[in-house]
């Protein structure tokens, strides 16, 4: 059971990530589905998915700590900014080497994006609705890990990686639904 206080600030957090979480499960699931399709080689379609992917996640993270300053400081998201569009530039880089350079930029991130989200969710605990962003931020640091080992794999693919929003998205509506009480207030 979830402790939600109803003080107007968790309120209209509450509602604004209820919002971006919905979004952000709509935007893992569609990227997956496309990412799926061309996970077998690094074409223009998958370089421009694994670039799109973390730029998202940039976008996401500037709503979320705008929406998230009344509840607290925003520091580690700025933190989750600036890790996110550094992958972006090394993955773009990454792909001119291969899926091996990839998996591992891309592990990386996982990793430390996945440290930032179970502590933010940590965090908000009060809130509610966090629990599963602090699952799926530990289950990113593993995921994380696994691409970078992968990354040795004798005919490595980026099948792992297209799996990897599949959880997240869902996470993300999880928690959104969870989210609902506290934005009404409740």
């Amino acid at each position: 059971m979830s402790t939600i206080a109803a003080s107007p600030g968790f309120s209209g957090t509450a509602s604004a990530l209820r919002r971006l979480y919905f979004v952000r499960f709509a935007f893992a699931i569609v990227w997956a589905l496309a990412m799926f399709t061309t996970a077998s080689n690094l074409g223009p379609l998958a370089v421009t998915l694994l670039v799109l992917y973390p730029l998202f996640d940039v976008a996401a993270a500037v709503v979320d700590a705008r929406a998230s300053r009344a509840t607290g400081s925003p520091a580690l998201l700025y933190v989750n900014i600036a890790v996110s569009l550094i992958t972006a530039v090394g993955v773009a880089v990454a792909c001119a080497s291969g899926i091996p350079a990839v998996l591992r930029v891309w592990g990386a991130w996982a990793v430390v994006a996945g440290l930032v989200q179970l502590i933010v969710g940590v965090t908000r605990r009060k809130m509610g609705g966090q629990w599963p962003m602090i699952i799926s931020g530990g289950i990113s640091v593993l995921a994380g890990a696994s691409f970078i080992l992968g990354a040795s794999a004798a005919d490595p693919t980026l099948a792992n990686a297209a799996g990897y929003a599949i959880p997240g998205g869902i996470f993300f509506l999880i928690s959104a639904f969870r989210l609902g009480r506290a934005a009404k207030g409740n």
